[in-house]
């Protein structure tokens, strides 16, 4: 089962008590967007096995959203921070680099 601690109020639980809210860090596009644009918006997602960055809502608590790295394949939570946070902490990114030698994000190491 996958645990996760809201950053914003600090309760930890189990995964029902959340609601997954897709991919973290996504350019969002809107009515004035080229067509190539917002089809790669809607419809072109990662789907990683390993580490993956999403968007998580604490339903059952604060009512406040948040961003979660976790590892796709193992349930392993990583770290968790605010979602107004434009790209992931380099603390975080750190952790998960000394657990994963090799990963990059993005293309960044």
């Amino acid at each position: 089962m996958l645990i996760l601690t809201c950053p914003c109020c600090g309760v930890s639980g189990e995964e029902t008590e959340f609601h997954g809210g897709g991919e973290a860090h996504l350019t969002r596009e809107g009515p004035g967007a080229d067509d190539a644009a917002l089809e790669g918006y809607l419809f072109h997602r990662e789907n990683p096995r390993g580490v993956h960055f999403e968007r998580w809502r604490h339903v059952y608590g604060c009512g406040k959203w948040f961003h979660a790295a976790r590892d796709t394949a193992t349930l392993e939570v990583f770290g968790v921070y605010p979602a107004q946070t434009t790209s992931p902490p380099e603390d975080l990114l750190a952790v998960i680099r000394e657990k994963r030698p090799g990963w990059t994000w993005r293309g960044l190491s």
